[in-house]
């Protein structure tokens, strides 16, 4: 993973904005598609799946059904259109993307401010997970496991951006592949087959094997199970660090071969770690902590080497979640409130150099948070997913497919589903109402989205340029050459690059 990052800072990855930010908008489709799904993936996969499985059986299978199509989902909804849109506008960070679509300085600072602080958390618990992995494999302690795991994580994103990014995400979801596939036929061997296995834990607790997790408590509760569904199918076009993947890509036309090459990922890895934590009540019973399940069926079942390959894996599916977030949050702090609030007249070196700055305070203060309150990952990872998908899924959607879509419309739906799906998890309001944080959330958000817009149609139109960058994005056919030359890049360097650029040989 280092050497990706010294390749990709020898390659200029590092030497402008664009180049930090998104490679170059230079990315193909295999590797879009692998870090879409590696970085939608994270820790929460081994650790978070493996306990919702030991602790609720089949139940899990809700959000692996909802997650096995979330990347062609995203794919086809944003794909194509957020990339020639992002590209029209000359929008180089996610956030900055709904400024310019949403012309505002609020929508850009409350999106930049929610972005930066839920991808914190989420940050914090990557960190957690690698710190228990490298712990769990090596022997070594916690506070030193965690140390190198953030320390390789943060060298890598520092000097190569998001090309570093990209292509250390393609070989970790590869890594992430063997090894799940190994321990899954290990521990299928060991149980005797899944039909076998089935039948042993209907004895221990027939509840196991229902749809409505262990002891039914989640029986008719329809709304929880929709959530679920909804949270890693269409939530992933709520995730800003997500998203970006569209922007990145060297062809809007390469959003569906991608979706092809994620799709079939999903289908081999997506459900692995829910069957294996199952599995896991059989052949480890009395497992005191089952964030660590599928760590303990690698040391029980596979010889020692083996075991190193499945901890790789494991720690790829960290590591790829883990990098992709510190870039967006670092990009989103230096370009979307730092560069547009603070110190509009930066240089293109300093953005970077700031960006790369962020990323390291950000990295240093959630690896020590981590080594003094280490909560559960599957709890941060479900809150932080749930309040991003609401507050901005809809902001997204409807910038490209709604062309009533406007700023007091992008700014109730973010400010609406945000709190929605807050206070839904802070208050316990799915027990009560028996409907998901996320389902809740998304819903609320969206009709915020229409019932504002439409009411402020004629105060807030969509100005005429978007309107007509809107349509653009709709034709199957490369951005055309004058358009180009029109990108809307508000720093003036950038501006007389692009038309550099655009000069006949």
């Amino acid at each position: 993973m280092l050497a990706v990052g010294v390749i990709s800072m020898r390659r200029g990855g590092s030497s402008s904005m664009e180049g930090y930010y998104l490679s170059g908008r230079n990315v193909g489709p295999l590797v879009t598609a692998m870090t879409m799904q590696s970085t939608s993936m994270s820790g929460y996969m081994f650790l978070g799946a493996g306990s919702l499985g030991y602790t609720q059986g089949y139940y899990g299978f809700w959000y692996a059904a909802g997650d096995i199509g979330g990347g062609v989902v995203n794919l086809s909804v944003l794909g194509r259109r957020m990339r020639k849109l992002s590209q029209i506008m000359g929008a180089l960070t996610s956030i900055e993307y709904l400024e310019k679509r949403y012309p505002s300085k609020w929508v850009r600072l409350i999106a930049a401010v929610l972005s930066v602080s839920l991808l914190g958390a989420y940050v914090l618990a990557q960190f957690i997970a690698g710190g228990k992995g490298l712990e769990l494999v090596t022997g070594l302690p916690y506070e030193v496991a965690l140390a190198i795991a953030v320390g390789v994580i943060l060298a890598y994103t520092l000097m190569g951006g998001y090309g570093a990014v990209a292509y250390t995400d393609l070989l970790q979801s590869f890594v992430m592949i063997i090894g799940i596939v190994w321990i899954l036929v290990a521990t299928l061997q060991e149980v005797g087959g899944l039909t076998a296995a089935n039948q042993a834990i209907a004895s221990i607790d027939p509840t196991l094997l229902s749809i409505w997790g262990k002891d039914l408590v989640h029986e008719g509760q329809w709304g929880i199970v929709l959530g679920a569904l909804l949270i890693f199918s269409i939530g992933y076009m709520g995730w800003p660090h997500v998203v970006t993947r569209h922007m990145a890509m060297r062809n809007p036309f390469h959003a569906r071969r991608a979706g092809v090459y994620s799709t079939l990922w999903n289908l081999v890895f997506v459900s692995a770690p829910y069957i294996l934590g199952t599995l896991a009540i059989l052949v480890l019973p009395d497992l005191d902590d089952p964030e660590q399940a599928i760590f303990a069926l690698a040391q029980n079942l596979l010889p020692a080497a083996v075991v190193g390959i499945v901890m790789a894996a494991i720690m790829a599916a960290i590591m790829s979640t883990a990098d992709s977030i510190l870039l967006q949050t670092g990009s989103i702090a230096a370009r979307d409130l730092y560069e547009r609030f603070i110190n509009p007249n930066m240089e293109e070196k300093q953005m970077v150099r700031v960006s790369q700055l962020i990323v390291l305070l950000l990295g240093t203060v959630c690896g020590v948070v981590a080594v003094f309150e280490p909560p559960a990952i599957f709890s941060i990872v479900v809150f932080t997913t749930s309040v991003l998908g609401s507050a901005f899924l809809p902001a997204y959607v409807a910038a490209v497919w709604w062309r009533k879509a406007n700023t007091p419309g992008a700014l109730a739906s973010m400010i609406v589903g945000s709190l929605v799906a807050f206070f839904w998890q802070y208050l316990a309001l799915d027990g009560v109402t028996g409907l998901h944080p996320m389902l809740a959330g998304v819903v609320l958000s969206s009709l915020a989205m229409v019932v504002a817009s439409l009411l402020t149609q004629t105060s807030h139109p969509v100005p005429e340029h978007i309107l007509q960058a809107m349509e653009e994005t709709a034709e199957l056919r490369p951005l055309p050459r004058p358009l180009k030359a029109q990108q809307s890049f508000e720093m003036a360097h950038e501006a007389l690059t692009l038309k550099l650029s655009e000069r006949p040989a």
